[in-house]
């Protein structure tokens, strides 16, 4: 098992996902001989999981039913267990569309926090491109590594605890892409520009305050970046249902030679039609995206 490879069988030592509902699952280490509690009973990994096909359904011992699932950045992004506030796949999806990763890139990632974003930047830069990311606190940093590893992507990832505001990424002219979720993102910028290669590159900042945004704009301007904009990603719904509606009632046909009797007349026929309804509740604010590019030099 890998979060940037498929496997089809569950194996000693994976890290599965079990579902148990569309807003309940939870990571699970498998592991030989142990079991793991849910509402619907035990799960015993030797018998239950190992050697069972991802997917598959896993009766519990009280009768009850779940799914196990192969792990992916999406599903580990709402089963992580949270060191920081993280971001979710809305702003992820956004992000590694605008800083253009592909297989082969190499990304900078300042703070690793709790792994969210790390994780589908490492999938979306397999099986070449490599993530060097820096975590300010310690014990976030060697938490964030021990993950990597148990998930099978440690040779994807590059884990340092410094302080990028003083120290940098640890690199310089290697990134295509940087990406800066700290809180004065402006004091990281010079040292986002170094780490990027020469013939330029893509940066992006997380900030929830719109002066945090003004004051990395104007350090993105002062560095040289262009093509500076920032973006709000606001997820809205619809809900899809039917309507019936009634066919109008324009009366007796006027040109008929004979009226109808009442008994003969029909109540109006109905339409049915799909249409879409707003949510009574939005998400609200989660913070603003400012991407720029660094130009060729």
């Amino acid at each position: 098992m890998s979060f940037v490879e498929y496997s089809d069988l569950i194996q000693d030592g994976d890290v599965a996902i079990v579902y148990l509902g569309h807003e309940s699952m939870m990571p699970v280490k498998v592991q030989q001989g142990a079991q793991t509690q849910t509402r619907y009973g035990v799960i015993r990994h030797s018998s239950d999981l190992i050697g069972q096909r991802y997917g598959s359904k896993v009766t519990c011992s009280k009768g009850g039913w779940v799914y196990v699932l192969h792990p992916t950045p999406e599903l580990w992004t709402v089963t992580l267990p949270h060191r920081t506030q993280i971001l979710y796949t809305t702003d992820i999806a956004t992000i590694t569309m605008m800083l253009e990763l592909k297989p082969g890139s190499v990304v900078c990632e300042s703070g690793t926090g709790s792994g969210s974003l790390s994780h589908a930047i490492l999938r979306s830069i397999a099986p070449s491109g490599h993530l060097h990311t820096v975590e300010f606190h310690q014990q976030r940093a060697e938490k964030a590594a021990e993950e990597f590893k148990e998930h099978r992507v440690d040779r994807l990832v590059t884990v340092r605890n410094q302080d990028v505001c003083k120290d940098g990424f640890g690199v310089t002219g290697v990134a295509d892409a940087v990406f800066l979720d700290i809180p004065s993102p402006w004091e990281a910028v010079g040292h986002a520009k170094a780490a990027m290669k020469r013939r330029g590159g893509r940066v992006s900042s997380f900030s929830p305050c719109i002066e945090q945004v003004q004051r990395t704009c104007e350090a993105l301007a002062d560095q040289g970046f262009e093509e500076i904009s920032t973006l709000e990603v606001l997820l809205r719904v619809h809900d899809v249902r039917t309507l019936y509606l009634p066919m109008p009632d324009f009366g007796p046909d006027p040109s008929a030679q004979t009226r109808p009797d009442a008994a003969e007349m029909k109540p109006p026929a109905s339409v049915a039609l799909k249409t879409t309804t707003l949510p009574r509740e939005t998400q609200g604010h989660t913070g603003y995206l400012t991407f720029a590019t660094k130009p060729r030099t």
